[in-house]
């Protein structure tokens, strides 16, 4: 294929950066009407998924975040009433991050919202283009995670 991406290596990250820069735009935006971002909804996500609390440091790793991310994160979260900091009976030095009702409630927000903006991207591709898309996205992980000679 004369143009593609693949005749333009380079040029073919570059492009890959756009295209998930694009998306990401477009889901922030559908998320931004419910009052959340992307890093806000994947906050209240693990803390769903870990029972609606985690000590902070636990929280910045599920996130793949460092710890000062986090505490800013959760300041925002906080100030939204979406979550709570509350001392860790298992350690004193520790805080929790702890999901509120109102918390609970955005998550189901943005959720919803998340995965309609899932379906009408992913609604533009056949199922050839899906299948070929999750191919595509599997040969570059095990490229990246490939050893370098």
């Amino acid at each position: 294929m004369s143009g593609s991406i693949a005749d333009c290596r380079g040029a073919g990250v570059l492009a890959l950066l756009h295209a998930a820069g694009a998306v990401e735009s477009f889901v922030d935006a559908k998320l931004s009407v419910v009052g959340l971002s992307l890093p806000k909804l994947a906050a209240l996500d693990r803390l769903i998924l870990a029972g609606g609390s985690l000590p902070l440091g636990q929280l910045a790793e599920r996130l793949a975040c460092v710890k000062s991310n986090v505490t800013q994160l959760v300041d925002r979260l906080d100030a939204d009433g979406l979550v709570t900091r509350e001392p860790d009976p298992n350690d004193r030095r520790s805080r929790l991050a702890v999901i509120t009702e109102a918390g609970r409630q955005a998550y189901e927000k943005g959720s919803r919202a998340h995965h309609e903006a899932e379906r009408q991207l992913f609604g533009a591709l056949s199922p050839e283009d899906s299948a070929s898309l999750t191919l595509i996205i599997e040969k570059l992980t095990t490229a990246r995670l490939a050893p370098q000679d």
